[in-house]
């Protein structure tokens, strides 16, 4: 659909997929099966980070060996849904910087509204992972994309569990230099804004709410 669109099918990714999207599946496994999914898509997402190489000493003898090159990643929640994606991530790379965006959508106008921001200082000086576990609309997801770039950052990679293509479309147009990684493209939007066959509103799944 887009060259900007990586879908990643690992045989462990869409297994766990299916369970999250199973109706009955509880929170606190849709939680965790969430965690799981995240950091499996990290292995794709970050697998062009740049190395260096350090002098270390093995119990034999020193080498040369690779280490990651330049300053540490920031990873951005798209609040709230998009903390299930952090964690996992986090537990991946834990050194990493956090920042929060606050972005809700008005379930008439289907438009984002932001009420929260907060990323490191430096941000436009490191590598930035946006994750939302949702491409729906693409509304709030442009609208997040938006703030950090206004906010300096240069490298931005956009991390959702589901996308649908209206979504993608939406991102592509506003931001063409962000790709997207997803664990699978569904097939369209309902009349309220919701991915079919999706699996429901990730933060009420996640949280137990409605």
């Amino acid at each position: 659909m887009s060259e900007n669109l990586t879908v990643v099918n690992h045989p462990l990714i869409q297994h766990k997929l299916t369970l999250m999207r199973q109706h009955d599946t509880p929170s606190a496994v849709f939680r965790q099966l969430l965690r799981e999914i995240s950091t499996l898509l990290a292995y794709e997402l970050l697998r062009d980070l740049e190395l260096t190489t350090e002098t270390v000493r093995t119990p034999l003898e020193t080498m040369e060996a690779p280490v990651l090159k330049g300053k540490k990643l920031v990873f951005v929640s798209i609040l709230r849904a998009g903390n299930g994606l952090l964690e996992g991530l986090l537990d991946l790379v834990p050194s990493a910087r956090v920042g929060h965006v606050g972005l809700y959508r008005d379930h008439e106008t289907l438009k984002a509204v932001k009420y929260y921001f907060k990323v490191p200082p430096t941000i436009a000086e490191r590598n930035v992972i946006a994750v939302d576990p949702m491409l729906a609309t693409g509304n709030t997801t442009t609208e997040a994309v938006s703030s950090l770039k206004e906010a300096g950052a240069r490298n931005i990679k956009l991390l959702c569990l589901l996308a649908a293509p209206e979504g993608v479309k939406r991102v592509n147009e506003a931001h063409p230099d962000v790709p997207i990684f997803t664990a699978a493209l569904d097939r369209e939007l309902n009349e309220k804004g919701y991915i079919l066959p999706g699996l429901g509103d990730a933060g009420d799944r996640m949280y137990g709410t409605k």
